[in-house]
């Protein structure tokens, strides 16, 4: 005889068995925690992301910023025309390729690095108000394994 512990532990419909659900109550906090701390700024976290790619390469085509965010263009679309009316990107079809677009972040957009530079420390001390959350090793194989899964259900 199956006790209800056993049973329930095989059930694939009990959101309790489920890791997806984890994951996305988790991605909707985060962004609801961040959300304070970029409202400050004037960026939403897509936004936010979306400029933490371009202070790194400063100039990238839109469909190299679609991969890198796991965004297709019809989601990055409106996150860039949004951030060019900001003034901190400006977007522009290459001379010898008309079909590329390349987003290129303005001076006005990398002022806005500094700005942007406590957001990962409040966040930071936000998670681990009460404690350490996680060690650095703990927090280097969390994101390994988080790409994995993200890696795994690609195309």
């Amino acid at each position: 005889m199956i006790d209800m512990n056993e049973k329930d532990a095989c059930n694939p419909l009990l959101l309790k068995n489920q890791l997806c659900f984890p994951l996305y109550a988790s991605a909707r906090k985060i962004v609801a925690a961040y959300t304070p701390f970029l409202k400050e700024i004037g960026l939403t976290y897509a936004q936010y992301v979306t400029m933490m790619v371009l202070w790194e390469e400063k100039a990238i085509t839109m469909r190299d910023l679609g991969e890198r965010l796991y965004l297709d263009s019809g989601t990055l679309t409106p996150v860039l025309k949004k951030l060019e009316s900001m003034g901190y990107v400006k977007r522009y079809r290459k001379p010898d390729d008309e079909r590329v677009v390349v987003v290129e972040i303005t001076p006005d957009g990398i002022a806005l690095r500094d700005k942007a530079l406590e957001v990962p420390h409040a966040m930071g001390c936000l998670v681990n108000r009460k404690g350490p959350l996680f060690t650095p090793e703990e927090v280097e194989d969390l994101k390994k394994k988080l790409y994995r899964i993200i890696h795994s259900l690609e195309g």
